[in-house]
């Protein structure tokens, strides 16, 4: 199928009383997709609410929120009966169980297949990013990206593909060229720059404190936490450590064990290797060099006897060892 049939299969969706309700688990790739499916909508549609579920604590997401798009929504917010047109992106409704509350008229996203349940579907895991498709859905349609949303698409690519370092196409290389010359980058400069408040500042520390290394894999178990968005910044703060080139980093959040994978992508899959060792007690996948679990402590508690931060921290190191072999090279 072309990029146009595509696209026409997608805008095929909708009419003029469709009431669009856009889900995402809040990121910049998530935000900068879902306002571009904003973009496409507009004027074909009567409205379009972007939602999202997740806490968002980071200074990059918040920023990127403030310079991009204020209106986004949070979940609880939502009535579902005032919508009749849903659409998932960057993500897959069996991601997390607040996405399964809605039935998918349409789901685009860049991670591995896991659920294709919608009438139109558009899942590239060869693409480094979201925003990276939904750049080819605004260059099909002929339409000029105002700088705010050229700028957050332009966020969006980089953030995913760790400024193209990781998991990058062809495709992700010439969406950002084509997007730059749209851009507003001062918007970009002041989203890139906010990365720590001070909060995360001790978070950090805590976790230098506290880490393990063991087969040149860096293991950190916070226990009970506040802000899963901090275990994102220790494992990709831990991954430029000098001979470090697995970061493992957990904690508890609302009744479920939270853990952030990421390698150097010379090892085996990150992806695989969380899917194997953590699939059957919740959400768990990701890319070759980033993975994410969500695990409900009452499965693990049938495997552990009991659940403290000690034994938690010591499980999943014992999981990761098992699943992930000892070899460094």
């Amino acid at each position: 199928m072309s990029a146009k049939e595509k696209l026409d299969s997608f805008l095929n969706l909708f009419n003029s009383d469709s009431k669009v309700l856009v889900m995402i688990n809040a990121d910049p790739d998530s935000i900068a997709s879902a306002m571009a499916v904003k973009r496409l909508l507009w004027r074909r549609v009567k409205e379009v609410v972007i939602a999202y579920f997740n806490k968002i604590t980071r200074p990059d997401n918040l920023a990127m929120i403030e310079y991009t798009e204020p209106g986004i929504t949070g979940l609880d917010e939502i009535k579902k009966e005032n919508h009749n047109t849903f659409v998932i992106v960057d993500s897959q409704p069996d991601h997390h169980e607040n996405f399964l509350k809605f039935n998918y008229d349409a789901i685009i996203d860049h991670h591995p297949l896991s659920d294709d349940n919608a009438k139109f579907v558009d899942i590239r895991p060869d693409v480094g990013a979201c925003s990276t498709i939904m750049t080819q859905y605004l260059k099909t349609k002929k339409i000029k990206p105002s700088s705010k949303l050229a700028a957050a698409l332009m966020i969006g690519i980089k953030t995913d593909t760790s400024n193209f370092t990781r998991q990058t196409s062809l495709m992700d290389i010439k969406a950002f060229q084509y997007l730059y010359q749209f851009a507003d980058n001062n918007i970009v400069i002041k989203v890139e720059r906010a990365a720590l408040s001070y909060e995360d500042l001790d978070f950090l520390g805590h976790a230098i404190k506290q880490r393990k290394i063991i087969h040149n894999r860096f293991f950190f178990h916070a226990g009970k936490i506040t802000r899963p968005d901090e275990l994102v910044i220790v494992a990709d703060f831990f991954l430029t450590l000098v001979k470090v080139n697995w970061s493992i980093v957990s904690g508890v959040y609302e009744e479920k064990l939270i853990i952030i994978i990421r390698n150097d992508g010379l090892r085996k899959s990150a992806g695989n290797t969380v899917k194997e060792a953590f699939s059957m007690y919740g959400s768990a996948g990701g890319h070759k060099t980033m993975a994410r679990a969500e695990l409900d402590l009452k499965l693990i508690k049938k495997d552990i006897k009991k659940i403290n931060k000690k034994a938690l921290g010591n499980w999943i190191i014992s999981s990761i060892e098992k699943t992930a072999g000892t070899k460094t090279n």
